[in-house]
């Protein structure tokens, strides 16, 4: 009689899981902000209250469709990475990058120049709406690090555990790009 060979358990990675983790603790993070955003709204009899500006429509979707466009470049880098492909991951994480760092330079520079027209503690809609965009911000910073940090490792090769931090860094970014969405969403919702 042969011995059959057990079948290789094959564990989902340690790295994914985590990415996972951070992804569901920031989403209830950022779905309490939301929560806040919309109690405060219903509460108030206008909103945003008098003198306060909902942000402007037009500028505001174009530079979230730029930054949701980078789930493209991310996703081809994942893709190259499982297929051992390291200079068609470097280039995509590269375009990608370029991208996310225009958009996070427009949108410091414009947080800035908010902050000195409405002062955050001005009322209950400037507080909200910086807390929400500044956590947006946050997270989008934070990915330009990660995509910062993988291209510096990626200087000297591809590995299994590589292969994996650039899945779960564009799972980050996928994660990023809905937050954005749902946060623009929310702020523009000012303008109904």
């Amino acid at each position: 009689m042969t011995a059959v060979p057990a079948p290789r358990r094959v564990a989902f990675p340690a790295g994914l899981w985590g990415m996972l983790m951070v992804i569901a603790t920031e989403g209830m993070l950022l779905g309490a902000f939301i929560a806040t955003y919309f109690y405060l709204r219903f509460k108030a009899p206008v909103w945003p209250p008098h003198g306060d500006h909902a942000p402007p429509i037009a500028t505001t979707l174009i530079l979230t469709a730029c930054l949701v466009a980078t789930s493209a470049p991310m996703a081809i880098a994942s893709w190259s990475a499982a297929a051992g492909e390291l200079a068609k991951t470097r280039l995509a994480l590269v375009i990608a990058l370029i991208v996310q760092c225009g958009y996070l330079a427009y949108e410091f520079k414009d947080f800035s120049d908010e902050l000195h027209k409405s002062n955050i503690v001005h009322d209950q809609y400037t507080s909200i709406y910086y807390t929400l965009l500044g956590a947006d911000h946050a997270h989008v910073f934070f990915g330009v690090l990660l995509n910062l940090w993988l291209l510096g490792k990626l200087v000297t090769g591809l590995t299994r555990y590589r292969v994996r931090a650039v899945q779960a860094i564009a799972w980050y970014w996928h994660f990023v790009n809905v937050l954005t969405i749902v946060i623009v969403g929310t702020l523009l919702s000012a303008h109904a």
